[in-house]
């Protein structure tokens, strides 16, 4: 018995909201360690890619993010399994007053089902250390329903990626992280060249899902916002994260093996295959107990290439130069800017203070230098996220081979 199981059944992207629950049934059913897990559990935390001010339709669908359709079929199948509390949680979708934003505009299917809401941009937090030390650092600030929680379970939707590539059920737990200091961390501090693909394999170890949920009932072509709408007619659902995206990927039509500069993985490197070679999970189809209805592609997929290869080689370098620099001179950034954020670019301080929230680009931010990274950083006396500078190293050696 393999040590990875995913299953891929056939769900036709017009069906009703009872064929899409058979089909999930059908899918999750074989799925024997997710439901051991999740029938242990006595609370649940979810985590559904369907927040956003604007919910964008294609053939009947969301088309960028999980339809109700399958939120409904995923909440009637826990609600069947098992007798956990459910608790879902997401950034963005209760304002600082806890009233319900624009963004939240999937609460009303929660209550529908009675499962409670985490606003992860909101106290209280907790301090989590990643299994096995971390790829980009050893400890995240994230909510403190994750320490409440029992099992996770991660609901994506399938898309290309500008930055990632793809983005399906590790990703998506990027929506995790609290963006608003001084706990949390402004959107571009991990969303950033070279952190992304170490940060989310952390994430995805903290929370080390037990049942993975793709909705590929229809997906979206180039980027995470704004793409073409691809009809795919699938559901997917794995019993580990790392693996489920690997066959996520592979019905995309793409290696996922492969890794920068290799589409769709344009602009940095396969997240998906850094988890797998720090021992979490796995990239290579034949150590998955894989069985599907349909056959890849199920359309067709790739990112956009926004900027060109040697324009992305030359940010990718120049970050990994500033993270050394830094690390390298940690001592004197202590000295000057204890406490704050600061922004570094050819080995200068550009911006120094408590709340980078308002360099909203770092395009407009990079002024004349485009291609010369701009590298975000809190200046923890401290050091408690104890970044993991060897990253850089990587890396820098990797792009230089």
């Amino acid at each position: 018995m393999k040590d990875f199981s995913v299953r891929a059944v056939r769900c036709d992207h017009r069906a009703s909201d009872e064929e899409v629950y058979e089909a999930l049934k059908r899918a999750t059913d074989p799925l024997s360690r997710s439901w051991e897990r999740l029938e242990r559990a006595s609370r649940i935390a979810l985590k559904f890619n369907m927040g956003h001010t604007d919910v964008v339709q294609f053939e009947g669908r969301r088309r960028e993010l999980v339809d109700d359709a399958v939120c409904r079929a995923v909440l009637r199948l826990l609600r069947e399994r098992t007798s956990a509390t459910l608790v879902a949680a997401d950034t963005f979708c209760h304002n600082e007053d806890r009233t319900q934003s624009n963004y939240g505009n999937y609460l009303p299917l929660l209550q529908e089902f009675d499962v409670e809401y985490a606003e992860s941009n909101l106290p209280p937090f907790a301090e989590y250390d990643v299994p096995g030390g971390g790829c980009m650092f050893s400890r995240y600030t994230l909510h403190q329903c994750f320490s409440e929680a029992d099992e996770v379970v991660s609901i994506a939707k399938m898309k290309n990626h500008l930055f990632m590539g793809v983005t399906l059920c590790m990703k998506n737990l990027f929506g995790l992280t609290p963006t608003i200091p001084p706990e949390g961390r402004v959107r571009t501090y991990f969303h950033h060249a070279i952190r992304l693909s170490y940060v989310l394999p952390d994430l995805a170890r903290i929370t080390n899902p037990a049942l993975n949920i793709i909705d590929a009932t229809t997906g979206q072509w180039g980027r995470e916002w704004g793409g073409e709408g691809r009809i795919c007619n699938t559901l997917v659902a794995g019993d580990q994260i790392v693996a489920t995206d690997a066959v996520g990927a592979h019905l995309m039509g793409h290696n996922p093996v492969s890794d920068w500069p290799t589409p769709p993985f344009r602009r940095d490197r396969n997240h998906l295959l850094i988890a797998a070679q720090s021992g979490f999970g796995t990239v290579n189809l034949n150590e998955i107990d894989f069985q599907s209805e349909v056959e890849a592609p199920l359309n067709e997929f790739d990112s956009v290439e926004e900027d060109p290869p040697e324009t992305m080689a030359t940010v990718r370098e120049t970050a990994c130069e500033q993270g050394l620099f830094y690390r390298d001179r940690m001592k004197e950034m202590i000295d000057r800017h204890g406490g704050n954020f600061v922004y570094l670019q050819d080995g200068e301080v550009k911006w120094s203070g408590p709340d980078p929230a308002h360099i909203k680009s770092h395009r407009e931010f990079t002024g004349k230098k485009p291609n010369s990274a701009l590298f975000l950083k809190k200046v923890d006396p401290e050091e408690r996220e104890s970044e993991r500078f060897e990253a850089y190293e990587n890396c820098l050696r990797l792009m230089r081979a």
